[in-house]
């Protein structure tokens, strides 16, 4: 039997070169973000979920029926008057003014403390776009919704 003489530089090669390829091959160590594409859900707020509720008639004596709808701190939803008709006609006179908004849309962002701002845009024909601002806090279970101008009611919105 011949024995075979390795140079101990050739023992020491050879393991090195292992190390390097076995480096090369582990899997990376794992990140803290998650990867491309990953869709994270939105933090919940404490006001998220379906809000319910009529106004007072303020100034203009019309209450307004609420539904928001609060997803993440995102506010969508809608005001409706129900008392809303159009003008009776009267040929003796001149023409009618035009029926008030029967139907508000409204969103914004909500905050868990302190009052924050909605806005609500009429839904009616032709140029005669109307917005409003809309003042709105949460106290104790119940979310407080205010128009800052024109007929200045208040609804107060229970969660249902």
């Amino acid at each position: 039997m011949k024995k075979y003489f390795v140079p101990a530089f050739a023992l020491v090669l050879a393991a090195g070169f292992t190390s390097v390829v076995a480096a090369q091959t582990r899997a990376p160590a794992p990140s803290a973000s998650p990867p491309p594409g990953t869709v994270t859900p939105a933090p919940a707020s404490p006001l998220d979920g379906q809000w319910r509720g009529t106004s007072d008639g303020g100034s203009c004596n019309a209450p307004l029926d609420y539904l928001l709808t609060i997803e993440a701190g995102i506010v969508d939803g809608s005001a409706y008057d129900t008392t809303a008709r159009g003008p009776v006609p009267n040929p003796k006179k001149s023409a009618p003014p035009p029926p008030g908004p029967g139907l508000w849309q409204i969103h914004g962002l909500a905050r868990a403390t302190g009052t924050f701002k909605l806005i609500s845009v009429a839904s009616v024909k032709g140029t005669d776009q109307r917005r409003a601002q809309l003042s709105a806090r949460s106290e104790g279970g119940v979310l407080i919704v205010s128009e800052t101008s024109g007929c200045r009611r208040t609804a107060r919105l229970v969660k249902g």
